[in-house]
C-alpha cells in the first residue's frame, strides 16, 4: 500500500505577501473601478468597466482552471 505522494502540497511555507497578493490586487482594481465609476464619464467609465469586470474575468480563469 504504497501511496505516490500528493502534488498539490507546498514544497514550503509561504509568506503571507505570496498568499494575498492576487486577493490584495483585486481589491485595488475593483476600488479603482468602483472610484472612477462615481468621478467622470468617458474614459473613466471605460476604466471602471476594466476595473470592475478584472474580479470576474480571474474567478471565471480559475474556475476553468480547476477543472481540468
Amino acid at each position: 500500500m504504497n501511496r505516490a505522494p500528493t502534488s498539490n502540497k507546498p514544497s514550503s511555507l509561504r509568506t503571507p505577501w505570496q498568499v494575498f497578493a492576487v486577493p490584495v490586487a483585486l481589491a485595488a482594481l475593483s476600488l479603482l473601478g468602483l472610484v472612477s465609476a462615481l468621478t467622470g464619464d468617458g474614459m473613466r467609465d471605460a476604466l471602471s468597466w476594466a476595473g470592475l469586470a478584472a474580479p470576474v474575468v480571474v474567478t471565471l480563469w480559475a474556475l476553468k482552471v480547476r477543472r481540468q
